[in-house]
């Protein structure tokens, strides 16, 4: 991870998107102007600003391709979670760096929350600059792995199995996450206790957006991307199960989840290279709504 704040903004706009279903508040969109460029896979919408590389924005397509399809035979492993992606119209938004002058047109334009306001997409936000293909040979962690898989988390797993990975106390996931932790905080606490294997420590980052972090960092583990030199040296402060091993032996909680065929939980790493191919890269001019 990279900036942290910014998680906690995607997951926000995921609870607005709740919001907005069950009530009738005063909608005010974001600012999609300020993409010039979309890609569409499964129903899932990918925007790009024209600074953003096309090689990056065609990197993070193939790597939401081979999350939802991972068997890679054309067709999504699990239709629930593609639907619930789709009705929450789930959206990767890429800029060429945090904190550009288009970011903020695009975040700013909401100002949120105000108790009337909300937001109609699931939102996610992803960087050419933190975009590596193949940054694990080079020593360095590509964050689309990790942004996408939030977006599908949230947007998807979320909302299609409520009871299992639902973001609320009391779902499968949100008890495997107080183990990882070693207790029930619903704020962040001074010290983790001792046997906690999940420390994140962001003060913004609430008990929601703490399980889909734990999400990001327990599959990606198990799918190996975050074994390689010196990662772990970089993230045990926040996890320290950085292989599958790790994680099938300490969180069995977890592990009892991820292998439950049910939900269809990515058994292999994407590699940017979805062997279907994808579809190319658009105009876009704004959304008609």
């Amino acid at each position: 991870m990279i900036i942290k704040n910014r998680k906690i903004l995607s997951i926000f706009i995921f609870l607005l998107v709740m919001i907005f279903n069950c009530s009738k508040k005063t909608v005010k969109e974001y600012d999609y102007s300020v993409f010039s460029k979309q890609i569409n896979i499964f129903g899932v919408t990918i925007l790009a600003t024209q600074e953003t590389g096309n090689s990056k924005v065609v990197h993070a397509a193939n790597v939401l391709a081979q999350y939802l399809d991972n068997n890679e035979d054309g067709i999504p492993d699990n239709p629930k979670v593609i639907d619930a992606l789709i009705e929450h119209s789930a959206t990767l938004v890429m800029f060429r760096t945090y904190g550009s002058k288009k970011y903020k047109k695009f975040f700013g334009s909401s100002n949120w929350p105000d108790g009337q306001t909300t937001v109609k997409r699931a939102v996610q936000d992803l960087y050419d600059d933190e975009t590596h293909p193949n940054g694990a040979k080079k020593g360095i962690f590509d964050a689309s792995l990790e942004e996408v898989l939030h977006l599908i988390t949230f947007g998807g797993f979320s909302n299609a199995y409520p009871n299992v990975f639902g973001t609320h106390k009391g779902s499968s996931i949100s008890d495997a996450v107080d183990l990882a932790r070693g207790g029930y905080f619903d704020t962040i606490p001074q010290k983790y206790p001792e046997n906690a294997w999940y420390t994140y420590n962001d003060q913004t980052c609430e008990y929601g957006c703490q399980i889909h972090e734990y999400l990001y960092w327990a599959i990606t583990s198990v799918l190996g991307a975050q074994n390689f030199p010196g990662r772990l040296d970089d993230i045990q402060h926040e996890w320290r199960l950085n292989t599958h091993q790790k994680v099938r032996q300490i969180d069995k909680a977890f592990y009892a989840i991820y292998t439950n065929e049910e939900f269809k939980l990515p058994k292999i790493l994407p590699d940017g290279n979805y062997k279907r191919g994808i579809p190319e890269i658009l105009p876009f001019d704004n959304f008609k709504e």
